[in-house]
């Protein structure tokens, strides 16, 4: 993915989708060699550049991911991209993560908390980023129409 070739990284991010439709969960296994997080950082580079078809694959990406992953264990990995200091990759983060949340179940959300994905939501508030704030209140509706 990390190749200047548009279409070569275009590729290569096609393959990263098939890779989470393929497996799913199995991929949080491999966390303690960290390529799952490697994957994901540079997924969020992508989808934050300026090439338009990059960027709209590694989206396409990024749902795949957050559709075949089970929500509480892939909310716990994206928390420490939404404080990222790259404004845009913050951005892309919180989208995940609301892609996250809105396919928890009530169980799910009490087991990560109201209060804490509350506290998120607010802290997305401030962000100067508007894709952030708008996160933020989808949140806040996710966790409301569960409550």
């Amino acid at each position: 993915m990390s190749n200047p070739r548009s279409a070569l990284c275009k590729t290569s991010i096609m393959a990263a989708s098939d890779i989470f439709n393929a497996f799913g969960e199995k991929l949080l296994d491999l966390t303690a060699s960290g390529a799952f997080d490697r994957l994901f950082l540079q997924l969020l580079l992508k989808a934050s550049q300026g090439k338009n078809f990059v960027c709209e694959e590694a989206d396409r990406s990024l749902k795949a991911m957050a559709n075949f992953i089970p929500p509480l264990p892939l909310l716990k990995k994206l928390g420490r991209y939404v404080t990222h200091r790259n404004l845009r990759v913050r951005a892309k983060s919180t989208v995940s993560v609301s892609n996250s949340v809105s396919m928890m179940g009530v169980e799910e959300m009490k087991e990560v908390g109201f209060v804490t994905l509350l506290q998120l939501a607010m802290d997305l508030l401030n962000d100067r980023l508007p894709e952030a704030r708008e996160v933020a209140r989808s949140i806040v509706f996710s966790v409301y129409k569960a409550h």
